[in-house]
């Protein structure tokens, strides 16, 4: 059994942000996190000094690697200001964040919803799968960092591999795919602070080698916190799309989303209403459990798309549990149908969008 103590020995031989001084004694260790024969680490360091340290960051990463029994590693390099530090006097404009360029990825798009419970993840997962059978080349990245769901929707349980330091995607149906969940088991609690989430966040763009992709679809943790800054902050978006319940309740955290994205410039591509209707499985009445229509009269009132509605339907829940998404289980049925005609409204609005720049975020 891997315990701290081995974790800092082992990091006694990699010199830390100075060049010379072991890193264990330099202070920028935040944080150590241990899951079995798996470790996450976290380190800060001086925002003008994170990408000269990214040379630091990888040698700590290949000394946890060799130790015996480690199965994989995580290592987050988080840049903070001491808490000491007065705040920049600003003498002219800011200058915008670094944007982290994904190699071959030709857009990236998010999938949130402003609460939790609404069927974000599985509208992600067939949605990608929809981009896919319209001829895309698709990658999606569970940044749900808290509650991954890509192992069981995509019926995945083996680790990445790790190909000349960069990590190597996993493929099912046809796209490729990265989650945290692939390196935890499946009831494994991530207890991790926000500068750690926001490191994992950067590594998952960073460091997979996602190839030649046409759209990343970017499943996000719900709300508006720590991942989906970094994620606005870091890389150029070419659009967001929003999944809510049609009740009044998860509508009026749709609108927080909408509002969040509308803040840091990044196109809404639209809104999908799911669960919008129950229609049973037996004698085909139809009951609208969770109200009916709200997302698309809330999409028109904010002014943006309406991409569709998704039915609360026994099937697509049972094969979701089952690893294969309703599109690839049932691609003939009225739900599949539904996913495709998102996805070709989705793929009409980013075809011929110009290539944005990463926008500017100043947090007061």
């Amino acid at each position: 059994m891997i315990s701290e103590q081995d974790v800092y020995a082992a990091l006694q031989g990699v010199a830390g942000p100075d060049g010379k001084t072991p890193l264990p004694e330099t202070g920028a260790i935040a944080g150590v996190t241990l899951r079995g024969d798996k470790i996450y680490l976290s380190l800060s360091v001086a925002p003008e000094q994170a990408a000269a340290l990214e040379g630091m960051r990888l040698a700590a990463e290949q000394t946890l690697r060799r130790l015996p029994g480690v199965a994989s590693v995580l290592v987050n390099l988080t840049a903070q200001k001491p808490a000491s530090a007065p705040p920049p006097r600003r003498t002219g404009p800011s200058t915008p964040p670094r944007s982290l360029a994904v190699p071959g990825v030709e857009r990236i798009i998010a999938v949130a919803s402003g609460k939790g419970g609404v069927g974000k993840s599985t509208t992600a997962v067939n949605l990608a799968l929809g981009l896919a059978s319209l001829g895309w080349r698709i990658g999606i990245l569970d940044l749900d960092i808290y509650g991954p769901s890509l192992p069981r929707l995509l019926h995945i349980h083996e680790q990445p591999s790790v190909v000349d330091r960069r990590i190597q995607p996993l493929e099912a149906f046809g796209v490729k795919a990265m989650s945290i969940g692939f390196m935890l088991d499946e009831e494994e609690p991530v207890v991790w602070r926000g500068p750690m989430v926001m490191g994992a966040v950067q590594q998952m763009l960073r460091d997979v080698a996602w190839g030649e992709l046409d759209c990343l679809v970017v499943d996000m943790p719900p709300g508006t916190g720590d991942a989906q800054l970094t994620l606005a902050q870091n890389v150029a978006l070419a659009g967001a799309v929003i999944v809510s319940t049609p009740q009044d309740l998860a509508l009026i955290d749709a609108r927080r989303g909408i509002a969040m994205f509308n803040k840091v410039n990044v196109p809404v591509l639209g809104v999908v209403e799911n669960m919008s209707y129950f229609l049973c499985p037996q004698c085909g009445t139809r009951s609208d459990i969770f109200a009916h229509g709200g997302a698309r009269h809330e999409a028109e009132k904010l002014g943006v798309p309406f991409l569709g509605e998704v039915p609360l339907a026994l099937d697509i829940r049972a094969h979701s549990d089952e690893g294969e998404p309703i599109i690839v289980a049932a691609p003939e049925s009225v739900y599949a149908a539904a996913y495709r005609g998102i996805a070709a409204k989705v793929q009409a609005a980013l075809e011929g969008a110009p290539v944005r720049p990463a926008p500017k975020i100043v947090i007061e």
